[in-house]
């Protein structure tokens, strides 16, 4: 039965694979007479993970909080399935699909990975009407916190403490607990920062499992990373794009190497 329904899963995600979820339209953000970001458009697609990349105060943060909510765009269109969420805070953004985490870690030290993701689950299906039933033996909870744990390839520790594991771990937890609340665009900032080479291998097998039916947004700056997992990658500088494309189109791109990157036989690919 397994087998079926995990085929069955493939199937529907390969056929879905490329419908575009999340388009942000020429947004830009001022912070008085500072222009932050200025006409960024960025197109994500169920089965992609597109990449943001640039120098640090390249504008790559501001532009990840305008697509979560955390910042409004002072110009601009951001669309979400076809629906204008432009005006949309980032709590109600995360209720109709898009997923975030930040740079720095953000879980509950003391309590188990189990329950970190249940928590994160149970904050997107509420029920306050039942005031007589433990919260933490909710069945459904449970299992959803469980899947997406196995999902983001904790399965083996599901019931260590949060504050034990390993700083990719607990990045892996984050990206558990964002899947715990049924993100279809997921928003990643750096979660590869730190890192050393193993963790990040393992980061890059994660983030290819979960594109498979998922929209993924990166800002990362270990340049392995980005080749080996990027579909889409855009450039930006002080705040603009300077260009977007696929990995190829961009590893020889002279503007790119001149502005960032360096020469080509810089890169690990």
């Amino acid at each position: 039965m397994t087998e079926v329904t995990n085929a069955a899963l493939m199937a529907a995600a390969k056929e879905m694979s490329g419908e575009v979820l999340l388009v942000a339209d020429k947004i830009t953000r001022r912070f008085g007479g500072l222009v932050a970001n200025q006409d960024i458009c960025v197109t994500l697609k169920r089965g992609d993970v597109h990449v943001l990349l640039g120098p640090n105060g390249a504008g790559k943060s501001t532009c990840i909080n305008m697509l979560s909510g955390d910042l409004a765009p002072s110009e601009g269109k951001i669309s979400f399935q076809g629906r204008d969420i432009t005006k949309l805070s980032a709590a109600q953004r995360s209720l109709v699909g898009i997923g975030r985490s930040y740079q720095r870690t953000n879980i509950f030290p003391k309590f188990s990975v189990l329950e970190n993701v249940r928590l994160a689950a149970q904050s997107r299906n509420q029920q306050p009407w039942r005031i007589f039933s433990k919260a933490q033996e909710q069945k459904w909870a449970l299992e959803k916190a469980r899947a997406c744990i196995e999902e983001a390839g904790l399965g083996k520790k599901v019931d260590w403490i949060s504050g034990v594991l390993s700083h990719g771990e607990q990045r892996q937890l984050e990206i558990a607990m964002v899947l715990a609340t049924d993100a279809q665009v997921m928003l990643l900032d750096e979660p590869l920062a730190g890192m050393g080479s193993e963790e990040s291998a393992k980061m890059v097998d994660v983030l290819k499992r979960l594109k498979q039916s998922r929209a993924i947004l990166l800002v990362e700056h270990d340049m392995d990373a980005v080749f080996a997992v990027a579909d889409t990658i855009t450039v930006m500088v002080n705040g603009q794009m300077l260009e977007s494309g696929p990995p190829a189109q961009i590893k020889a791109s002279v503007a790119v190497q001149q502005a960032y990157l360096g020469s080509e036989d810089s890169f690990h690919v």
